[in-house]
């Protein structure tokens, strides 16, 4: 009898690839630290971008105030002071017809 000859393949043949720590590659270790200092670079300039919105949205709310001081104000010089607003604690709206569509009662 004859010896079997073993017939090897390509997935048959024995690396060390997937076996080899990352830590051991520096060009790895370098690799990293470069994408960690880009994506810090972009959220700073992400955080940059946040606080400006921040800024011009305060600075609407300055505008908005004062225009509506200006507004309360050449109301007030025109009647006098402004009346006070009588409101009832509990609205009457009277008898519910139902007509099927919406309206608003001023």
């Amino acid at each position: 009898m004859g010896a079997k000859k073993i017939l090897r393949s390509l997935p048959d043949i024995r690396t060390l690839s997937g076996k080899v720590d990352k830590g051991s590659n520096p060009y790895m270790a370098y690799m990293k630290v470069s994408c960690l200092e880009m994506e810090k670079f972009r959220r700073g300039k992400e955080k940059e971008s946040a606080q400006q919105r921040v800024k011009n949205i305060e600075g609407r709310f300055r505008e908005i105030e004062a225009e509506k001081a200006a507004i309360l104000a050449a109301l007030s010089e025109q009647k006098g002071d402004p009346p006070a607003r009588k409101r009832n604690p509990e609205p009457n709206p009277g008898p519910c017809r139902n007509t099927g569509a919406f309206k608003v009662r001023y």
